[in-house]
């Protein structure tokens, strides 16, 4: 389900803002694929690291959690905007202020807010039926 939403933001982007390109379709799907497998190896990885540094106890362990979690989500971007370019090149781009960080940033809150959106929606329809 996260996939078909990532690859509807993905082309909702690429048809209403200048900002973003995405072509062929196809493509789109593989890099909504991509983003989707990279964004829980972040979750993952952010996880891991957050439990080491909630074994122990302290200021500093707890300042080490967050600044950790900041690091990994915030350089994990980064990450995933390179790994696109490379599979992609000129068939997915993102433009803009910061050579396009900016434009990826926005796509990528606007996935994780769709999903978790959808998420919610999922969750309420099953206390429902």
């Amino acid at each position: 389900m996260a996939i078909l939403i990532d690859l509807t933001v993905l082309n909702l982007f690429d048809e209403f803002w200048e900002l973003v390109t995405v072509a062929p379709f196809s493509v789109s799907v593989l890099a909504a694929i991509l983003l989707q497998v990279l964004l829980k190896a972040t979750l993952v990885l952010e996880h891991k690291v957050a439990g080491c540094f909630n074994a122990k106890s302290g200021g500093f362990a707890r300042f080490m959690r967050f600044f950790t979690a900041w690091l990994i989500l915030f350089g994990s971007k980064f990450v995933m905007l390179g790994a696109i370019d490379f599979a992609f090149g000129d068939d997915v781009l993102f433009m803009g202020p910061l050579h396009g960080v900016i434009a990826f940033i926005v796509v990528v809150m606007v996935m994780l807010a769709a999903e978790e959106v959808a998420l919610r929606i999922y969750r309420r329809l099953g206390k429902n039926a």
